[in-house]
């Protein structure tokens, strides 16, 4: 496979930019709106969510289920992560014990957003995810210990899975050990993926799978949590925000100039492309996508989980021209937007 054009890495680039923000922008709703206790109770939920989902299948994707567990799972974020486009780091003590380092900047934090994220919500993550990896594995005496959290101050989020002497509480799967610190990462001994198994077509495709996933599993946690009506203002309400405010940096990635009806419907067109959509404009101002592979096989009524997600095309018109209106009409597996004046 050959490199993508620069046009398609960078509508790619865009929609997992997009996609990042929209889940850090849902936190930050739920923090100020609803509380930390309601924003920590999300993250774990999304996080358990994704682990069941992705954890054990990932293992043997990657290559890593023959190593011994504490091994095989800090090298499993190590290649999750960098297939996602977050710097993460690893060291390997020994069978039983493997560190990973999240360095700054924190992908999932961007920007200022980290200064307004509790660290019990950051830990809600930790215990959603690297806290149950010892049960997925059948192994209850496998745990996580946390010494930093970049929420903290602390120069990453770091810690290291452990396997002990003895079965594990649930209350003892992910301990916080703020005293204790990663040693050093030597750069030249981190595994690498094989790159004849990971070209950079295929690298770039997983990037914005990586961010894309984050919705497919936010909308279905928040319905769970808050209910249809709840869970459609929160997370409409932040997508229209995101959309107000990644609607510029989006049309200069893509080159894509002026305010018409035409030109945001190229934008709309391109990051549908990006994600893998089958997508056509017609008559310059209608934007017609047959089928939705973000939302495919997610257990949630479509209409809902429309309702939810187009609010960020919503809030990029607004932008790109506050005199346009999105007329958006699903019927079976086609979407169509309509830029009126």
């Amino acid at each position: 496979m050959t490199q993508p054009d620069a046009d398609t890495a960078q509508a790619r680039k865009a929609i997992a930019g997009l996609y990042n923000a929209l889940m850090t922008g849902l936190v930050l709703t739920l923090v100020s709106q609803r509380g930390t206790q309601a924003a920590a109770d999300f993250v774990f939920a999304h996080f358990r969510r994704q682990h069941l989902e992705k954890f054990l299948p990932g293992l043997t994707k990657l290559g890593l289920d023959g190593l011994p567990h504490a091994v095989a799972c800090a090298q499993y974020h190590l290649f999750s992560n960098a297939l996602g486009g977050v710097k993460t780091e690893l060291v390997v003590e020994s069978d039983r014990k493997a560190w990973v380092r999240y360095p700054p900047p924190r992908w999932i934090w961007q920007g200022a957003t980290i200064c307004a994220v509790p660290a019990a919500v950051n830990a809600a993550m930790l215990h959603g995810w690297h806290g149950h990896n010892g049960v997925s594995l059948g192994n209850p005496r496998l745990g996580f210990v946390c010494t930093g959290q970049t929420v903290l101050g602390d120069p990453g989020l770091e810690g290291y899975y452990f396997e002990y002497d003895h079965d594990l509480t649930e209350a003892e799967r992910v301990r916080f050990a703020p005293d204790e610190r990663c040693p050093p990462v030597d750069p030249a001994a981190q595994p690498r993926l094989d790159p004849a198994a990971w070209p950079p077509e295929r690298l770039a495709k997983v990037e914005v799978s990586y961010a894309s996933e984050y919705v497919r599993s936010l909308l279905p946690v928040m319905h769970e949590l808050f209910g249809a009506g709840e869970a459609t203002a929160l997370v409409g309400r932040t997508a229209r925000l995101i959309g107000l405010q990644f609607h510029e940096p989006m049309m200069r990635a893509l080159a894509i100039d002026g305010d018409s009806p035409q030109a945001f419907a190229r934008l709309l067109a391109a990051l549908g492309r990006a994600q893998g959509e089958t997508v056509e404009i017609a008559d310059g101002v209608r934007v017609v996508q047959t089928g939705w592979r973000l939302m495919r096989d997610v257990d949630l009524d479509p209409d809902l989980a429309l309702a939810a997600w187009n609010p960020l095309w919503e809030g990029a018109l607004a932008a790109h021209n506050r005199h346009l209106t999105l007329a958006t009409r699903r019927e079976g597996a086609t979407i169509t937007w309509t830029m009126r004046a």
